[in-house]
């Protein structure tokens, strides 16, 4: 399975877990990597600064648009939305709040899901909502991979222990295909890329 892109969702204690993630991914690290951090309406683009100061990958706001290109960590603006497009391009969109956030999670899982189908690798991480959980069980349904950090080592569990849940739920049982420490996803990322060559 060679995989076109990685969507992480991420809210409360997410500096500390997406610091750690960009710091200890490799620089020839391929895949684009696209972000949606719960933040303040009001919130400057100098935490984004900070990260990239510190990773080892190239970290910038994703722009109306932009083309989206490997080798790359978008994140969403503060107080937008942001969506893939089919044709591997960014929107941005001023909607009504999901899940009581924009950025939501669950919009920009929702839209990569059909943007990229199988070959889409989805991350919940931390965080004290379950904006994340609609997106994962769409991105599992759709056939991509889905990757939670275990509840138990997560700053804030509620959104990792809601994606489990809803991907656990309804009908049809579309289990995640990790549950792993912070620690332990890294090294996954690196072997799904290494393997997808």
């Amino acid at each position: 399975m060679q995989y076109k892109a990685i969507v992480i969702g991420v809210s409360s204690g997410g500096m500390n877990a997406l610091k750690y993630l960009f710091s200890t991914l490799p620089t020839d690290f391929k895949i684009p990597i696209i972000t949606v951090q719960h933040v303040s309406a009001r919130s400057n683009n100098e935490w984004i600064k900070l990260l990239n100061d510190t990773s080892n990958i190239s970290i910038k706001e994703a722009d109306e648009k932009e083309k989206i290109k490997t080798g790359k960590v978008y994140i969403a603006p503060s107080n937008y939305h942001l969506l893939i497009e089919k044709d591997k391009t960014f929107s941005l969109t001023i909607d009504e709040q999901v899940n009581f956030a924009r950025p939501a999670i669950d919009v920009l899982f929702e839209s990569a899901a059909e943007a990229y189908k199988k070959k889409l690798i989805c991350i919940v991480l931390t965080g004290s909502n379950n904006d994340g959980a609609n997106g994962i069980k769409r991105i599992k349904e759709y056939g991509g991979l889905a990757i939670i950090q275990d509840p138990e080592t997560a700053e804030s569990p509620t959104m990792p222990a809601s994606a489990i849940a809803a991907c656990r739920s309804g009908n049809q049982s579309l289990e995640p295909d990790y549950i792993l420490s912070l620690e332990k996803i890294v090294p996954l990322l690196i072997k799904l890329t290494q393997t997808a060559k």
